[in-house]
């Protein structure tokens, strides 16, 4: 890999192995709900997690490295190594030109959501914290090219903060959180409610970025149509998962956190860039005609807020990219190869970034490619 060429990819996924909470949980206290892997009759592979069933892959993809993107593995033995294992990744990840990887979880919840359906609070805390040092002690630890960011419980923000101070303190770089915990678990308060001051407030304390990852919440999705066959329902959950970022930073940046919280920063993961322009500037729109009827007094308009500390991610985009270097801005722009997913540019990423950033200055470029998630991680 060249670094002089290279990227920071803030948006890709590991595939978790079947030992990552059997090795660190109690059996004799938690028994058969550790999540553990399950050989089915037909002869494939489901994660058992309490009572839920999921996929190999959860609601995450392994396509980018498979034969077909259209498929999945469904039996252990046949996940690619690059998913999974570290050594592997980081030759996949020169092979395509990334300099470091932010990381996601899959089985956890590609927006660490899964256990937040747990009913019992001590599993969800104990599955949560199995994770987090998972991550840190097998991938972290073999390099530090890897962006380790923890995922959180949500049974009551006292146990959200908890984690998170535990979590940054051994080494974590970023806070995932489901952007709708109510839709998680129906007794987690609205994200606007004073409850989450506290969270704001030690992300802001910590310098480490709350990242809200698109694909949390089915319910912000138009339900797949149960006549479109694989590949075609595959292609549109592709469309509709970024579009379901709009409703989650439209409240958001509405929301008066960002006002009270002027050193918190924000990750819209997973987003696309072809509506963060629009949602923009409809919001500081419709925010000007409320505000001139009423007198809210907002210091700054919504997209000023959104400039001083928000940050969304682009892995494909055009002519979308120039639109959002003038609206945001380019200071608030990342990008990422989304891998594995079959979204994923991977491995052609070089030239994709040549084919999306013509016209782009070259000043932009290094801000959106680099220095934007350099300053945001601590990155040398």
């Amino acid at each position: 890999m060249d670094l002089a060429r290279g990227f920071i990819s803030v948006d890709d996924h590991l595939l978790e192995h079947p030992q990552v909470w059997t090795s660190r949980m109690s059996k004799t206290k938690w028994g058969e709900r550790i999540p553990h892997i399950q050989r089915q009759s037909n002869g494939t592979d489901r994660w058992l997690i309490g009572e839920e069933t999921l996929p190999l892959v959860g609601r995450g993809s392994a396509g980018a490295c498979m034969a077909d993107r259209c498929l999945e593995p469904e039996r252990w033995e046949d996940v690619p190594k690059a998913c999974c294992v570290p050594a592997d990744r980081l030759r996949a990840m020169d092979a395509d030109n990334v300099g470091y990887s932010a990381l996601y979880p899959t089985v956890a919840g590609i927006a660490g959501e899964t256990f937040g359906r747990l009913e019992d609070p001590g599993l969800e805390l104990a599955c949560v914290q199995a994770y987090n040092d998972w991550l840190l002690e097998e991938w972290a630890v073999a390099s530090n090219r890897f962006i380790p960011q923890c995922i959180v419980p949500i049974s009551s923000v006292e146990a959200t903060v908890n984690e998170v101070k535990r979590a940054v303190g051994k080494g974590h770089k970023g806070v995932i959180l489901p952007a709708v915990p109510s839709h998680v678990n129906r007794s987690a308060p609205h994200i606007n409610d004073p409850l989450y001051n506290s969270l704001w407030q030690t992300c802001q304390e910590l310098n480490v970025p709350i990242c809200f990852h698109a694909g949390a919440s089915s319910r912000l999705e138009l339900p797949t149509y149960e006549g479109y066959t694989p590949p075609l329902a595959k292609a549109f959950r592709n469309v509709v998962r970024p579009a379901g970022s709009i409703p989650i930073l439209s409240n958001f940046i509405v929301s008066r956190i960002l006002e009270r919280y002027p050193g918190l920063k924000v990750v819209f993961s997973d987003t696309s860039l072809g509506w963060i322009t629009y949602v923009l500037e409809t919001v500081d729109y419709s925010f000007d005609q409320v505000r001139a009827q009423q007198h809210h007094g907002y210091k700054l308009k919504p997209s000023e807020a959104f400039q001083r500390q928000c940050y969304v991610t682009g892995w494909y985009d055009n002519d979308n990219l120039r639109n959002a270097c003038r609206l945001p801005g380019a200071d608030n722009i990342m990008w990422a190869t989304n891998f594995p997913l079959s979204t994923s540019t991977w491995p052609a990423s070089d030239n994709v970034i040549s084919a999306s950033f013509l016209g782009v200055p070259d000043g932009d470029r290094h801000k959106i490619l680099w220095a934007n998630a350099a300053t945001l991680y601590g990155i040398s």
